[in-house]
Formats: structure tokens, sequence, C-alpha cells
């Protein structure tokens, strides 16, 4: 940025590469997998989001911390691998099982990573708590980079706390070997569900983890939400609109549900081929593929009146405390992370082999990308960013827990969201 960086941040508004890891060392730290390249990821060709032509002083290295489905961490390693033999930094990356458990006890400790992989929604949550640092003073990227929603996610009061590199939300999933077209209604996905719903004979019209993020696309389709720190109120649990959509969505659609809510439950009678639809995320993208299940993606199906509007998150490399003072290390972790968020080959491949939808604005929505991800990205745009004001994280348990209580039929909607108010106001105190 060439004009004065912070003043032009604060005015934008909120709205890995795959194959084999070739010389890559990989050692376990306390049950967690540290990876570093050693140079034998060179790839042919020049790059032209390589940093190594514009790096200056001493080489660092530094700690990068994320949690990733098994199928997902060998395109990380090869990620690092790359830039390590590309780069005269180091970084070392970890997949750390409990990722918030983890950051929580180990940054104030000073023994936390110097970036770490996670979605926007512990933004204004951990800068709070001193976890994260602004280095909007120090960005080599512009956040017009980025679609307009992944450069809001990243930041809170002003303060850039990392960069963005990919979008998620839930959408319709069909199986395209009981399915001939998608639904463009929830009416029409109502009659193929009845014609496939057989539990006694291992079927279901389907597959759908009930929770607070999952149930959000109906909880908001008539104007209710969960929290929103501009909205008065900022607790919209008991809104007749929230309790209205999660009826609606109790109504329409668990009749054709497993029972148990759980994600496992629900995600696996799809992955197994056993399901007309899944309402499920990118990340369930790599499994189907795996298992061969014959799918396709499209967007949430429409209502007579309202629309789906799904939470969404953006996924991130958080800058942690560890960034605070300047020096070659932190060098380290800034170039890495500029160079992962603006190499649209790595984010290209992302997208193709594991669904990830990119936020960089050359990226989204092009043509180019397959037509999963495009069906994605769609919802994403149709979506309301995850609120990431330090209030949100005491909303998720009892949101769940009323969700929960609901579906199995132990509460009625109301009374259960009304207790759920209840508790976080509580947990607010």
């Amino acid at each position: 940025m060439t004009m004065n960086r912070r003043k032009a941040l604060k005015s934008i508004g909120v709205s890995g590469v795959v194959g084999v890891l070739a010389g890559c060392a990989s050692v376990q730290e306390n049950g967690e997998t540290t990876t570093s390249g050693d140079g034998a990821g060179t790839t042919d060709g020049d790059d032209s989001t390589q940093t190594e032509t514009t790096e200056t002083g001493p080489a660092g290295t530094a700690k990068a911390w994320y949690r990733l489905q098994n199928t997902e961490l060998e395109a990380r390693k090869e990620a690092l691998s790359q830039f390590n033999a590309d780069s005269k930094h180091t970084i070392e990356g970890s997949d750390v099982s409990d990722l918030k458990k983890k950051t929580t006890s180990a940054i104030p400790a000073g023994q936390g990573p110097h970036v770490f992989d996670w979605a926007h929604d512990w933004v204004g949550d951990y800068l709070q708590r001193g976890f994260v640092v602004d280095r909007s003073d120090q960005l080599n990227v512009d956040l017009n980079t980025f679609t307009d929603a992944a450069a809001g996610a990243v930041q809170f009061d002003g303060n850039v706390v990392g960069l963005p590199y990919a979008a998620e939300t839930v959408s319709l999933v069909y199986n395209k070997d009981m399915v001939d077209e998608p639904p463009e209604t929830v009416a029409d996905m109502k009659s193929v569900m009845k014609e496939h719903h057989d539990p006694q004979n291992g079927t279901y019209g389907l597959s759908y983890p009930f929770d607070p993020y999952f149930v959000s696309a109906w909880a908001q389709a008539f104007g209710g939400y969960y929290f929103d720190p501009d909205k008065d109120p900022q607790l919209g649990l008991t809104k007749s609109e929230t309790v209205k959509g999660i009826e609606f969505a109790l109504d329409n659609l668990k009749p054709y549900m497993p029972k148990d809510p759980s994600y496992g439950a629900q995600a696996a009678p799809f992955s197994e081929g056993n399901a007309a639809f899944a309402i499920n995320g990118p990340w369930y993208l790599t499994t189907l593929k795996e298992k061969g299940v014959n799918f396709g993606v499209a967007s949430l199906p429409k209502l007579e009146s309202g629309q789906p509007r799904p939470l969404t998150g953006i996924q991130m490399w958080y800058f942690s405390k560890a960034m605070g003072e300047d020096g070659a290390d932190t060098a380290a972790a800034q170039s890495f992370v500029e160079w992962y968020v603006t190499n649209e080959d790595l984010l290209t491949t992302a997208a193709e082999e594991h669904g990830s939808i990119p936020v960089l604005e050359s990226l989204s929505g092009s043509d180019a990308l397959p037509s999963d991800v495009q069906a994605f990205s769609e919802t994403v745009s149709q979506g309301v960013p995850m609120p990431t004001h330090p209030k949100m994280g005491k909303v998720w348990q009892p949101l769940t827990d009323a969700l929960t209580k609901v579906y199995n039929g132990d509460a009625g909607v109301e009374p259960a969201m009304k207790q759920a108010e209840k508790t976080v106001r509580e947990n607010w105190e």
C-alpha cells in the first residue's frame, strides 16, 4: 500500500497444494506432527507470488499451527515444503488436535506459534485477550486483493489480525444416482426425500447435522439471528423470526433425517451412498470423492417466503502474539502468510482437490473453478459472516444444547431458546 495504511484499512467495510510430499521432514512432538521443508519441494517455473526476490534482512524460523482433516494434511505439508524451498525463511508446521485449547494456553505462556490457521470467528475474542496482534502497518498485501467479506472478517475495531485465504459455509449436496436435478424449492426437495427415505432399509432423505452453524440457514431465513452487535437486542435467540426458522427446519427436514443429530451420525448415510441429499460444507467433498459418491452441489433450495441465510466462515492465518515484535522470525511468518494467501496456483489446486472456496478477488466466482466450488461460492454470497464480537463465544454452547433438546423432542423451540438466552446472559455477566 502506498497511502496511510492504517487509515486505508479502517475504511474497508465488513461485509494447500496437493501432491506427494518429497523431502519433507516430519517428527512427532507431544503427539503433533511438525513439518519443515529441506529444499526438495522446489517447483519448476517462476511463480510471481514467490517472496524471495523482495526479502531483505536475516533469515528467520517461524511456527505455524493448524488443525486439518487427514485428507488435507499432505497438501499443507507440500505448501510448507514449497515455501521453505523457495524462501530463505523456514516455517515449521504442526497439526494440533485441540487448537483452541492449545492456543489459549500456549500463547499467554510465550510458547505459542507465530501464526495459526482457523476460521475468523475468534478474531474479536483473541484480540481482546491479547492472543493476536495488529499488523496493519506492516502488511505488504492490500486487503482489496480479497473479497469484501474476507477483508472485513480479518479485522476488528480497525485492527488487522491476519489474512484470509478461503471461505466456507454449508450448501445442498445431492446424490446423482438418486436425484436427477437439484431441487429449486424446499417443496421439491421434500418430494424427493419422501421417495428415498426408508430408515428400516438404511436409506434416508437427508444427511444434515443439527447444530447452530448448520441450522443457521433456516434460523436466519425469516429475519431471525443468533447474535448481532449492531442490532437491538444484540441477542436474537428468542425473536419470533428465529424461532420460526428453527421450527421450519424441524417440520420440513427432520422427518427425513437420522435420529441422532450429531455430525458423524448425520454425515455418514450420504457419504455411504445411502441418502438423497446432504447439507454440509466444502470440507465434506474430499470424503465423498474418496468414497466414490456420485454427487453434485447446488445452492440451498428456495422458500415460499424468506431466504436461507447460512452463517459463513472465512479461513485465515492469524498473526499470533509472537509477531508483536519485528524480527527475523516475524518476517518469516508474515512472508509465509502473504505468499500463501496470494498464491493463485495453490488456491486453485485446493479448490479442485478439496472444494476450498477462494477469497482472492482474482479467483472468487471464477468460471475456472470447479462447478461444486462455484455452487458453494454462490451460497457464501447469500450468507451472513459469523460474528467476531467477543460476546459470540458465549452463545455457541447454550444454543447447541437447546437445538439438541428440540431435535430429540425434549423441549419445544420457544422454551428451549428462552433457556438458552438466559444461560447466555448469565455467561456474559
